[in-house]
């Protein structure tokens, strides 16, 4: 299942939005440009793609990754089920993402996880679904509802490059916190899922 992409209209209803709300936002859209297309899988692969690559740098999430899905040929619970603890460690999986690679394909396979059924959620009830399973923290189920579905107001307030971002784009003497950078996002509302995927762009592009 593919992933959902705001952009065309939506994306500069968006962008016109965070440029009216904030003047810092404005300013750096001037500088850099809008942030580049992104969208991740939906269902059980997309998911379990983002929590392989928990903690880890993009280089070194995209290699456990490839060898997994290499593994595994098309991913699916019932095949992450086959896998043994040796398997997993020759693809590069730590005890813990074993731990919650087999909590998630568990919960899939027994329904307790209805991934279909998160489309038509509301975002809290969606979050609260997704963070009843193991291994399942507000990032990984925020990073799922912002790129695989598609949700256009989701601020993953815990992610250290959008906390990086912010301190540089706000020109703040101290990194803020999780809570803090959720105070700053609320002029962005109805579109906070927009200005995360810039403050990452931000976080890449823009001159120190």
């Amino acid at each position: 299942m593919t992933g959902f992409e705001i952009k065309g209209r939506k994306l500069k209803t968006a962008l016109a939005h965070l440029a009216s709300a904030d003047d810092d936002l404005a300013r750096s859209l001037l500088e850099i440009g809008p942030p580049p297309s992104r969208s991740s899988e939906a269902g059980f692969s997309g998911l379990l793609r983002i929590i392989m690559g928990q903690q880890l740098s993009v280089a070194s999430a995209r290699a456990i990754w490839d060898r997994l899905e290499a593994r595994l040929v098309e991913p699916t619970p019932g095949r992450l089920l086959r896998l043994t603890d040796h398997d997993m460690a020759q693809v590069g999986l730590s005890r813990q993402k074993m731990r919650f690679a087999r909590s998630l394909a568990e919960a899939v396979k027994r329904k307790t996880l209805d991934l279909d059924a998160l489309e038509t959620m509301e975002d809290p009830e969606a979050l609260a679904a997704l963070t009843a399973v193991d291994g399942i923290g507000p990032w990984t189920a925020e990073v799922y509802l912002l790129f695989a579905l598609g949700r256009p107001d989701v601020m993953p307030a815990g992610d250290l490059a959008l906390l990086v971002a912010a301190q540089r784009l706000k020109r703040l003497e101290a990194r803020p916190r999780p809570r803090d950078l959720l105070e700053l996002a609320e002029p962005w509302r109805p579109w906070r899922s927009i200005a995360a995927r810039f403050l990452w762009h931000y976080y890449r592009k823009a001159p120190l």
